[in-house]
């Protein structure tokens, strides 16, 4: 697997929801039964946490991938500087324990953190599939409490997308976040990202393009559930140097009500559509 896949995580899976009605507060006591740019923007701040998280494993899953010493790898990698961690090796699993702090460290993104994640994989990188697992332990991302666990696999195949042997990445996710005034969300789901160009060149980044399918389900505190689904595959060109992709169709369901995210037919920019009832708007995305 090469470094530049894992490194650019960020890019792929960062949030690509965004309320398009700046009046509407997220933190209405009613919600409504159909679906809200209201729930758009919670349904993009939990993505934001857990990509964050993703990204933080990989990175670390990338330090140890590649160093010359694979017992006792000591690299901070993406880390802030006021993290602390411990790394044990025993049995072929390597575990390490990032500690962020009570009070919190920033990371590059400028998002916080406080409290520990837990990784651990097997140090056989020879292994055709892959499995990275991770927990939590007080773990607060932007002040939201993130509970539960993920594993992200790996492996080289040829799918539906692309028939030549590829990297093929899986998350999979299920964790209950708390935001800060007590609501309570719960967050199922699976993602799946192929490299399908640039795998030729492990040094540069800029040529690669990925695909990207999945669903996700969250579970409100009312106990109504919002349903995600990438209808179209998203894709991610690194050339374009933005967090969104050119294309591909995502449907969001709530109850009876459904909203049509549209990315577009390939160009650079951060113009999405957004369909309602057969009414189509233009949008323009953020982070």
């Amino acid at each position: 697997m090469k470094t530049k896949i894992l490194s650019g995580m960020a890019f792929i899976l960062l949030s690509f929801f965004i309320s398009c009605d700046s009046n509407n507060n997220d933190n209405d006591p009613n919600p409504s039964p159909v679906l809200t740019t209201a729930d758009v923007a919670i349904e993009s701040k939990i993505d934001v946490a857990i990509d964050d998280v993703v990204f933080i494993v990989e990175d670390q899953y990338t330090a140890q991938q590649n160093s010359s010493n694979k017992s006792s790898a000591t690299s901070k990698g993406f880390l802030p500087t006021c993290a602390t961690f411990t790394t044990v090796l025993a049995d072929g699993i390597w575990t390490r324990t990032i500690d962020f702090g009570t009070e919190g460290c920033l990371l590059p993104n400028g998002n916080l953190v406080k409290g520990k994640i837990i990784i651990s994989f097997s140090t056989d990188f020879t292994s055709p599939i892959r499995t990275i697992s991770y927990t939590f332990v007080d773990f607060y991302h932007n002040n939201k409490l993130l509970q539960g666990n993920k594993t992200i696999t790996y492996e080289l195949k040829s799918t539906a997308l692309l028939a030549e042997v590829h990297p093929v990445m899986t998350f999979t996710v299920d964790m209950k976040i708390t935001f800060d005034d007590g609501r309570i969300y719960t967050r199922t789901g699976t993602k799946v990202k192929e490299a399908v160009e640039g795998n030729g060149t492990p040094l540069i980044w800029d040529d690669n393009v990925f695909l990207v399918t999945g669903n996700s389900t969250t579970t409100l505190p009312d106990g109504t559930i919002i349903v995600k689904t990438i209808t179209t595959p998203l894709r991610y060109v690194m050339t374009c140097n933005l967090p969104f992709p050119v294309s591909g169709v995502v449907t969001i369901t709530k109850n009876d009500s459904e909203r049509v995210l549209d990315f577009g037919t390939g160009a650079c920019d951060n113009l999405a559509t957004l369909t309602i009832n057969g009414v189509t708007t233009e949008i323009t995305l953020q982070k």
